[in-house]
């Protein structure tokens, strides 16, 4: 046996350290693997989660261009390229649209610009999107290809489609080829259907077998015979017709859904309603201006507001407008033209219009809000409620009618809440969708009535208050779905939009912003302040100098800052001169303080108050804040005339050049001569003697002594016609009398 060295246990310790060595390294190795591992695995499990639905709604303007291709083309792979960075799955819904005045539906696309569309759109570039074709209205001509190009139809019920071929003198092989390509990929519409809306000269039948049920020509018929059972046999596209309804390509399975508005394509196609608003830009930058909406709403300021939105979409090519509203509402008839304009002679396709509510769109001002393609508010704005204008029921009936039967539709939106905000009496409740988790809306009893399943719409509870207008600020109208967002300021806006500067500030010119000066409340008050004080020193100097004229400046300016500012008209200037000319009368003719005076100062002050605000008499919560503010302007005034009185009598007199306006009082010789001269006319003879009033003395007017009429001023009371006097003192003409 060999004996035990040393160096051989040295040995196989060595080789037991080098295996706990391997292992240890081992180990490491994979610990300073595992992150990377993680961050794979992490990235591999973001790259399978399931990509987010988005829609992106294209409005294709019929007739179809070659220029249309390239447009949307463009559009579509922009939008394409966000959507994988983002990992999304667009949605791109194509509107087909008539312009307004043609009525031909749509006739007139090109055949070449139709097919490069409809093969970009059915082709593998968009395998990673979904398309579907929107007609809510019918159409004709090329554009019919496109439609077929698609993954799904979505269509009016009455809406048609067909007569593909009615701008071609002959349906070529070519055409034939191309229809019967662009219907094989899609399989949205048969082969021979699609055909037949193509060439009027085609017969489609309808055969069901004991299978299914086929589509085919009537030359076609015997072979199937020979494949399948016949059970039935009809006529689907007899000669010379060449055209389905909306309503029977549904119910054949061509059209996936029936949908009058956007509101129903969103849910039909499950998406929020956002994401199908119009994008007029097209991937172009946007072209925006901004136009201001402040104040109450008159005639003359929405004809303003519509005239600068038609000179910048006709003159400077723009299609984006930022309707910036601060308004309290004012007419319903103007905001409902308003409305009408912004909803109906704007096409969303070219033009996106964003109301951007800084502070306040109440009462009728929210319709106008409402008729743009979006709302955007700042989170404490207000939206509705009571405004500066209280609306009578006619008007309010008048007005949820345009609502529900006309806007609402226009721009895909519920009627309820929209009507709400001006018609204190809609409930409106929140109802939830039986089968549909998270399908949500807001309906009143009415609107709930009109649904084509109401059943299947479970109420909860009421959203409006009984007997107040509905009013909702920034955060809840989303919400509501009332408001696209809200941006604390333009700023944010800015963002939402991807605007890279600010939008020009389109402006009707100097006068407006001097108005909008003018109108406000310190400079209102100013204005009064002045007048008022420039009208005392005229008075104490008459003769048409420096402070009548001052006086009269600031009083026009005054009116007619109001008066173009919608808060003002002729009643309020004529209430005015009424009463500064019944105080003049009781000044300078009528000496002392009697009805003139107090009448006159009644109507200046009424004329003032009306002169601030669009109402009489105070009928919400709303008005009376401003009757209050209106109150405000004019206290101050007040109060601010009081100090300059004061100190126009203790330093005016002492100021070498101003002093000129301030009449001393006469003294010494010169006040003896007044006196002198005023005894000329002879009455100090009357004093003591008795008369009889022939007017009633209030305080002044006529009496009778022996033979001689002598204009009277009764000391301190009315007295009546007819009564016995006595003249206590006579000052020059000036005669006092006392009731016996």
């Amino acid at each position: 046996m060999k004996p035990w060295s040393l160096h051989d246990g040295t040995s196989l310790q060595r080789r037991r350290l080098v295996r706990v060595l391997a292992v240890a390294w081992l180990i490491l190795v994979g610990l300073s693997l595992q992150p990377g591992r993680a961050a794979e695995d992490a990235k591999k499990e973001a790259d399978e989660a399931p990509a987010k639905r988005i829609g992106r709604t294209i409005k294709l303007n019929l007739p179809i261009t070659g220029q249309t291709f390239i447009r949307v083309r463009r559009y579509v792979r922009r939008a394409m390229e966000n959507a994988r960075q983002e990992n999304q799955r667009p949605v791109f819904i194509f509107e087909f649209a008539i312009l307004s005045g043609q009525d031909e539906f749509g006739r007139g696309s090109q055949f070449g610009g139709a097919y490069d569309l409809a093969d970009f759109l059915s082709g593998e570039e968009l395998n990673a999107a979904s398309t579907a074709a929107y007609l809510p209205d019918s159409i004709q001509g090329h554009a019919v290809l496109v439609a077929l190009a698609c993954d799904e139809i979505i269509m009016a019920p009455q809406a048609t489609i067909g007569s593909a071929g009615i701008d071609s003198k002959v349906i070529n092989e070519t055409m034939l080829r191309a229809y019967r390509e662009i219907a094989g990929r899609r399989k949205t519409f048969p082969a021979a259907v699609a055909l037949a809306l193509l060439d009027p000269d085609r017969e489609v039948l309808e055969v069901k077998t004991e299978v299914s049920t086929e589509y085919i020509t009537p030359a076609e018929l015997e072979e199937l015979k020979k494949r399948r059972t016949i059970e039935a046999t009809s006529v689907l596209i007899p000669v010379g017709q060449s055209e389905l309804t909306g309503s029977e390509a549904r119910q054949r399975g061509f059209v996936s859904y029936l949908a009058s508005s956007r509101q129903d394509v969103a849910k039909a196609l499950e998406l929020p309603p956002e994401d199908i608003e119009v994008d007029a830009s097209l991937g172009d930058e946007w072209r925006a201006v901004r136009i201001d909406l402040k104040g109450p709403i008159t005639a003359d300021k929405a004809s303003q507001v519509q005239r600068l939105i038609e000179d910048a979409v006709q003159k400077r090519d723009i299609n984006f407008v930022c309707l910036w509203i601060e308004s309290p509402g004012g007419s319903p008839s103007d905001s409902l033209r308003l409305a009408n304009f912004l909803a109906f002679d704007l096409d969303p396709g070219e033009v996106r219009t964003v109301a951007y509510i800084a502070s306040e769109a109440r009462a009728d001002a929210s319709i106008v809000a409402l008729a743009c393609d979006q709302v955007v508010m700042h989170p404490s704005a207000i939206m509705g409620g009571s405004g500066a204008y209280e609306l009578s029921k006619d008007e309010i009936e008048e007005v949820r009618i345009r609502i529900q039967e006309v806007l609402a539709p226009r721009k895909s939106r519920s009627w309820s809440l929209p009507a709400a905000m001006l018609d204190p009496d809609l409930e409106v409740y929140r109802a939830t969708h039986v089968t549909r988790v998270g399908d949500v809306e807001y309906f009143s009893d009415d609107e709930l009535s009109e649904q084509p399943k109401p059943d299947e719409w479970r109420k909860g509870k009421p959203v409006t208050k009984p007997g107040l207008p509905f009013r909702v600020q920034g955060e809840k109208a989303r919400e509501y779905r009332l408001a696209y967002d809200t941006a604390e300021g333009f700023e944010q806006f800015k963002e939402l939009y991807g605007l890279q500067d600010d939008p020009a500030l389109v402006e009707p010119g100097w006068a407006d912003f001097l108005i909008e000066a003018l109108g406000s409340p310190g400079v209102a008050g100013l204005l009064l302040l002045i007048g008022f004080a420039a009208l005392y020193a005229e008075l104490q100097a008459p003769g048409m100098g420096i402070g009548g004229f001052t006086a009269a400046v600031c009083f026009l300016l005054f009116f007619w800052s109001r008066y173009l500012g919608g808060t003002a008209g002729w009643l309020e200037a004529t209430l005015f001169l009424a009463g500064i000319s019944c105080l003049l009368l009781e000044v300078f003719v009528l000496p002392g303080f009697g009805v003139f005076g107090l009448g006159g100062g009644m109507l200046v002050l009424a004329s003032l108050i009306l002169a601030s605000q669009t109402f009489i008499i105070p009928q919400n919560a709303y008005q009376f804040a401003q009757l209050r503010r209106s109150l405000l302007i004019i206290t101050g005034a007040g109060v601010g005339l009081f100090a300059a009185v004061a100190m126009m009598r203790r330093w005016l007199p002492s100021t070498p050049i101003l002093s000129q306006m301030m009449l001393q009082p006469p003294s010494g010789e010169e006040a003896e001569a007044i006196r002198h001269h005023e005894t000329l006319g002879d009455f100090g003879d009357l004093v003591g003697c008795r008369g009889v009033t022939t007017t009633q003395l209030t305080p002044g007017g006529k009496a009778r002594f022996d033979d001689r009429l002598v204009n009277v001023i009764a000391d301190g009371e009315v007295i009546p016609s007819g009564t016995e006097i006595q003249v206590v003192a006579v000052h020059g003409n000036r005669v006092l009398v006392q009731q016996v």
